[in-house]
């Protein structure tokens, strides 16, 4: 089975600019690392992605033969998809204040298991990466390359890595990035007006991008 380098770039891409920009997980690392420090935000950043693992295994069992041998399925999940990207953006525009909460958060010493527990509860329930598992993923699978299923997990697996990458990076950054942000509430509300104009981007993208077979 071999899955083309070029698939696996543009999802890349896709992935990153949907996991990089703050959503649940991300704004439940900074606010841990802020409050806990940088240890407890690695802590939440491996629960998290262990979560993710759980959809990722999920999905691919699930929906790999289903998406492999209906069209039908694929379309409604491509449109749901894209659907609820939008809706994400239009959220994401209006609270796009989310991260000054954050900033006046303290919390009393929490025990790193409780704290890889809480972060794998996010990371398993986060409905932005359910959505790029479930309705993005299936697009860069090819069945023509077989086992449809195998291709999901290793491409939903890099998108993984991808977010490991990006919440580490997050979790590390929260100490520099409380004092940067504190100074200039306009800074909030550019990163979160601008990750919601790339998440209703995406999902018209998604909207209108066909299957890749």
């Amino acid at each position: 089975m071999l899955i083309d380098i070029e698939r696996v770039l543009t999802l890349s891409l896709v992935a990153l600019a949907i996991i990089a920009v703050p959503g649940p997980s991300v704004l439940f690392v900074v606010t841990r690392g802020m409050a806990l420090g940088r240890r407890a935000a690695l802590a939440t950043v491996a629960g998290n992605e262990v979560g993710l693992i759980v959809q990722v295994t999920a999905v691919s069992v699930g929906l790999g033969t289903i998406v492999e041998r209906s069209v039908v399925v694929y379309t409604v999940l491509k449109l749901a998809g894209a659907a609820y990207l939008i809706y994400l953006g239009v959220q994401a525009f209006r609270h796009r204040m989310a991260l000054l909460a954050a900033l006046g958060r303290t919390m009393g010493p929490v025990p790193t298991r409780r704290i890889f527990i809480d972060g794998f509860v996010v990371g398993v329930s986060n409905p932005k990466s359910i959505l790029l598992f479930a309705a993005i993923l299936p697009q860069f699978a090819d069945p023509a390359a077989g086992n449809l299923s195998l291709q999901l997990f290793l491409l939903g697996m890099i998108c993984v890595l991808i977010a490991l990458i990006s919440d580490s990076t997050w979790a590390l950054l929260a100490g520099i990035a409380r004092g940067w942000l504190a100074r200039s509430p306009r800074r909030l509300a550019a990163i979160g007006g601008g990750s919601g104009a790339v998440m209703v981007g995406l999902g018209l993208q998604v909207a209108f991008t066909g299957r890749r077979d």
